[in-house]
């Protein structure tokens, strides 16, 4: 049916309202529960789980790629410092070499002078020896702190080669054995040679390990070779064997083959060459020669070797010894730093894809995740925007439509993807689709509904204006008392069908069909809504400021307070009075209508003020409770705030008309003082009776000395209230309509002015009842002569009918006199009585 402005209103706070908002779950959010996890949060989840996993396989593969680079760079710097270790261990075999032969001189030397003469010989080899020392210190400390186990080696080797000085230190001083003295350098060597074995590449390169066997067993058979040289040397400076290198020597040659044939099965085919290559080299061959020649003689022959010769020869072959060494070497370091060049750029290929393919991951993982948050983000936001603006939106409209039903667009999907999220995108679009066609449906049907309403009720309201047309007809010529009472009864039954049909008119959200042109008194206003109700006796108007309402308001203002006052009287004893005021506050004008009734709970007085602040749509609750709803209707049709408040013995309704309702004074002319007590306004006019024994009876213009007290109220109209007294003019008289003034109405027939439609009254008595006048109504009495007019031609009645007529009105006039009249129930000391005074 009708709506009110409310949605109007909840459009508006929806339009300010973020859609954006969280929807409000129906359960506490528990972090424990993976359903109740936000879109972003299980995206990320997804995304972060297996990237964690990833890189942790990652990680592990990556530290033991790590650790087996750092394994190979130590191993390629371990085996890179056996150069500094051979050339140690080489300057140490000549050292030893030469002080094995040097021995026997010095202790057959007599004095110092030969001795120092023999240390003298033996110097250049330890200054060597003290400087590949010195070289092989500076580049042992960085592989010292990296490697704990080649560390103590080098330390074992440190502290035998530390030994050795101190045995140089004393060979001169203290008595030792030769073998305690060249024992000392053999152990130093062989910790040596133990340190140049510790490299280990581990047992998945086995290559490198056989890199490193090579040179160890090279350096092995050189060391033999050297103590061999270094036992011949001592014989031959000596001049005899000893008993023990009858054992020693073919146990050294025994075991230097060992060590070459090990060599050779471990050094590669280039390798071998270079040896045999080596081994042709004249030097070479004449050391060996002389080293057969000495160990196939055996140590029980006679002759030795030559010492000088012999130490040339055999120099001259451990230098080209040393010098395979070092190649050797350094195909065995170059090979482990190639090994470890190779391990870190794995190493660093390996790490950079598993960065590159995780990032990639990463990255095509954020997108995915983006794009389907960004999917879920449009989709809710679509949704809530459909939930709290669009759809609120577009009811409003269809609510609100007093035409045709205007065209609902309804925006199409945001997400255009594929996927399953575009296909949930299309069912809300689908189903806000079929939302506004059910509404549209819905708002069809409710035009078709208040048509129907406001059809009826036209069709009722020009029935009822039919019925009280005739029965203001047939009360202008009733005399019979109550016959009268009866018609006014009808009459007012009558004028509140019409208020019920204005109320149907509000219930299908249409305008009144009474209007005023111009601005109409406030206390007229009044007056006129006390005479839409049943019980207008109770109602009383204390203080009414001066105040005018515009006139295309006054119609509904009227219905808002006949509605007030209806309940007021309807809700409270009928011996109470309802007490009406009207003042001026701020720049608008409030109305307050206390009553002496029930009153309400605090609960159903804010209800009732919830539905005057908000006015409800129509249903079937609205129709039991018909004039709270046009009551907040009409009120927030024209901006009026109306609210209950309660009183001391009942409520009051407090009205607060806003500045733009309220209009400046008309003209005199056009703005008659109403009556007081809700009476019509006609101006009394003085009459002279046509016979001197009629001065006793009641004239208009002059109050009786006795004012007949009448038993039957007489009823007023709004419309009697509200329309203005006649205006004089030139050309005549004319009745003012709602519309404004109407066209002169000539006279008709003879020119006789037409009866006034509102009855003419002497006042009021002191319960503020109309005291009709007798003869009031006749033309002859109530239509002064003007100047200049020419009496009408007229037919002179017949004298039986006026004797008639006149009969029967003073009688009823004497039945009203002699009639006993009932006093209204007089309300308790200090209460307001129905008279208005204390």
């Amino acid at each position: 049916m009708g709506v009110g402005p409310e949605q109007a209103h909840g459009v508006s706070q929806h339009r300010r309202r973020r859609f954006d908002v969280r929807v409000v779950p129906h359960r506490r959010r528990s972090a424990l529960r993976l359903q109740d996890w936000r879109m972003r949060t299980k995206l990320a989840t997804v995304l972060v789980i297996p990237s964690v996993a990833f890189l942790v396989l990652a990680g592990v593969q990556t530290q033991s790629l790590v650790s087996r680079a750092s394994v190979l760079g130590d191993f390629a710097a371990q085996v890179g410092i056996g150069r500094e270790i051979t050339a140690l261990t080489h300057r140490l075999q000549l050292e030893r070499d030469r002080t094995a032969g040097e021995l026997p001189a010095l202790r057959a030397a007599t004095d110092e002078e030969a001795s120092e003469e023999r240390l003298a010989v033996l110097q250049p080899y330890r200054e060597a020896a003290d400087q590949a020392a010195a070289e092989l210190r500076a580049a042992a400390e960085p592989l010292a702190e990296a490697d704990a186990s080649w560390r103590d080696v080098y330390v074992v080797a440190s502290q035998a080669y530390q030994q050795v000085g101190y045995i140089r230190n004393t060979l001169t001083t203290v008595v030792l054995s030769d073998d305690t003295i060249i024992g000392n350098y053999h152990r130093a060597i062989d910790a040596l040679l133990n340190l140049l074995a510790q490299p280990t590449p581990g047992a998945d390169r086995p290559e490198l390990a056989d890199a490193v066997l090579r040179y160890v067993q090279f350096a092995r058979a050189k060391e033999l070779s050297s103590r061999v040289r270094a036992e011949l040397y001592s014989a031959a400076r000596v001049g005899s064997y000893d008993s023990e290198d009858a054992a020693q020597l073919p146990d050294l040659r025994a075991r230097q083959l060992t060590a070459l044939g090990a060599f050779r099965i471990a050094a590669t085919s280039a390798q071998v060459t270079r040896y045999d290559e080596m081994s042709l080299d004249p030097a070479f061959i004449a050391a060996s020669r002389m080293e057969e020649q000495a160990l196939s003689q055996g140590t029980s022959g006679s002759s030795v070797l030559d010492a000088e010769q012999w130490w040339t020869a055999s120099e001259a072959r451990h230098e080209l010894l040393q010098s395979f060494e070092a190649d050797v070497l350094s195909a065995s370091a170059g090979q482990a730093d190639d090994a470890s060049e190779t391990q870190l750029r794995e190493t660093l290929l390996v790490v950079g894809v598993i960065i590159t393919v995780l990032l990639v991951a990463v990255l095509i993982s954020v997108l995915i995740g983006r794009s389907l948050a960004r999917s879920i983000r449009l989709l809710r936001s679509q949704a809530l925007r459909i939930a709290q603006i669009e759809l609120p939106e577009a009811l409003a409209r269809l609510r609100s439509v007093s035409g045709g039903v205007p065209p609902i667009d309804v925006s199409p999907a945001v997400v255009r993807s594929l996927d399953e999220i575009g296909e949930l995108a299309e069912a809300f679009v689908a189903v806000h689709r079929s939302a506004v066609g059910v509404a549209v449906d819905q708002a069809n049907m409710r035009r078709n509904v208040n048509a129907m309403f406001i059809n009826l009720a036209r069709r009722s309201q020009v029935l009822v204006e039919r019925q009280l047309e005739l029965l203001d007809d047939l009360e202008r010529e009733e005399g019979d008392p109550e016959q009268l009472e009866n018609l006014f009864k009808l009459d007012h039954l009558a004028a509140r069908m019409r208020r019920n049909d204005e109320s149907l008119l509000v219930l299908a959200g249409t305008e009144s069909t009474r209007r005023w042109n111009r601005p109409i008194g406030l206390s007229a206003v009044l007056l006129a809504a006390s005479a839409e109700i049943e019980q207008y006796q109770r109602v009383r108007h204390e203080a009414v400021a001066d105040l005018h309402v515009v006139g295309h308001a006054v119609g509904e203002l009227v219905h808002l307070l006949a509605e007030l006052l209806e309940n007021a009287t309807a809700f409270s004893r009928p011996d109470t009075i309802v007490q009406v005021m009207a003042r001026v506050e701020g720049t608008g004008a409030v109305i307050e209508i206390a009553d002496q009734g029930l009153g309400m709970s605090a609960t159903a007085l804010a209800e009732a003020n919830g539905v005057l602040a908000a006015p409800p749509a129509a249903d079937v609750a609205t129709v039991e409770r018909m004039g709270l709803f046009v009551v907040s209707h009409l009120a927030a049709r024209h901006g009026i705030e109306v609210r209950l408040h309660g009183g001391a013995g009942g409520l009051v309704a407090r009205v607060r008309l806003p500045r733009p309702l309220l209009a400046a004074a008309p003209p005199p002319s056009l703005d008659p003082v109403p009556a007081p007590r809700g009476l019509p306004g006609a101006t009394p006019r003085p009459v002279t009776p046509a016979d001197p024994g009629l001065a006793d009876l009641p004239v208009a213009g002059r109050r009786p000395t006795t004012v007949p007290r009448q038993a039957h109220p007489v009823p007023v109209r709004a419309e009697d209230v509200l329309a203005p007294a006649v205006a004089p003019a030139s050309g005549g008289s004319g009745w003012w309509s709602r519309e404004g003034p109407s066209s002169v109405v000539p006279a008709v027939g003879a020119g006789a002015p037409a009866p006034p439609a509102v009855p003419v009254t002497a006042g009021t008595n002191e319960r503020g009842l109309p005291v009709r006048v007798p003869m009031a109504q006749l033309s002859a009495v109530t239509q002064p002569a003007r100047p200049g007019q020419q009496p009408a031609a007229r037919n002179e009645p017949d004298p039986e009918a006026v004797g008639g007529m006149l009969s029967r009105l003073y009688s009823g006039v004497r039945r009203a006199e002699a009639e006993e009249t009932t006093e209204i129930p007089v309300p308790p000391l200090g209460a307001w009585s129905e008279g208005g005074r204390k």
